[in-house]
């Protein structure tokens, strides 16, 4: 234990998100021009033309959001019917931070070497990782910055640890064509990323593979992660899976969880509901 009070290869033990310097909480309320002004910006989209009635109902709208004095600040036409909108305004609302429900980490992010030796004392070999996205997502992005080498602004993916033995299926792969891959490799975690959030289509592909799971009777035999940017980590249990990671997640984080899972600081899903 250093002068920190960390593990030697722990690179944070803030468990949380918080900024350390907030000194108190209490309630708070946008800021604009001033503190406690309640000035917010929303956009959103409108399916009529665009006109002195579109901009007539963004403001009409706007107040039914409770958002008062709207001034409509951008206004553009998507074609001859739909019109994109930007309104500016204030709310009376505030957010009672002390009242707030959040979870915090419960793993150290670690540097490379100590998730090597973590993953490698935990299992006595290399962890397999199979990662894909499914069904109708055709976008890596998210799936490459987290695997590949190269990882993402500066944080190297999980391909270049040695603890890791990384199998990319890449986009577009039927929740049973990733469940065969799994089983057939032996592997020790499932990562599965979605971006694609049009009618919740992230959501279904992630049942779908949780239901998949299920019928095979393979709850515990691997971690299931999956990840997004529309996707909450307060989504995990009601999904079916172990871990769940939101917008900005580093390859870091993921490879520290799964030193930490791995080591037996999480046990894979031995239930779970058919979906």
């Amino acid at each position: 234990m250093n002068e920190a009070g960390r593990d030697a290869g722990e690179i944070s033990r803030d468990m949380s998100d918080a900024p350390v310097e907030a000194a108190e909480w209490g309630l708070v309320r946008p800021y604009g021009d001033d503190t406690g002004d309640g000035k917010v910006q929303v956009s959103f989209t409108l399916p009529i033309p665009s006109n002195a009635r579109a901009e007539a109902a963004a403001r009409d709208l706007a107040r039914q959001m409770s958002i008062e004095r709207p001034m409509v600040v951008h206004q553009k036409a998507l074609g001859p019917h739909f019109t994109f909108f930007i309104v500016y305004g204030s709310v009376e609302a505030a957010v009672d931070l002390d009242s707030l429900s959040v979870e915090e980490r419960p793993y150290p992010i670690l540097d490379h070497r100590e998730v090597d030796r973590r993953v490698t004392a935990a299992l006595g070999r290399r962890a397999i990782i199979v990662g894909a996205s499914l069904g109708t997502d055709a976008h890596t992005v998210g799936l490459d910055a987290i695997l590949s080498v190269k990882g993402w602004a500066g944080d190297k993916g999980l391909e270049s640890y040695r603890a890791f033995h990384v199998l990319n299926m890449r986009s577009q792969v039927l929740p049973g064509d990733l469940a065969d891959r799994a089983v057939g490799e032996s592997a020790d975690a499932v990562l599965v990323s979605q971006t694609v959030t049009q009618r919740d289509a992230h959501i279904d592909h992630l049942r779908e593979f949780a239901g998949e799971v299920y019928r095979r009777g393979l709850q515990g035999r691997f971690l299931m992660i999956a990840g997004g940017p529309g996707l909450d980590p307060a989504m995990a249990e009601d999904l079916g899976y172990d871990r769940i990671f939101g917008k900005g997640t580093t390859p870091g984080e993921v490879a520290s969880y799964l030193a930490w899972a791995l080591g037996g600081g999480a046990a894979p899903r031995e239930g779970g509901e058919e979906t």
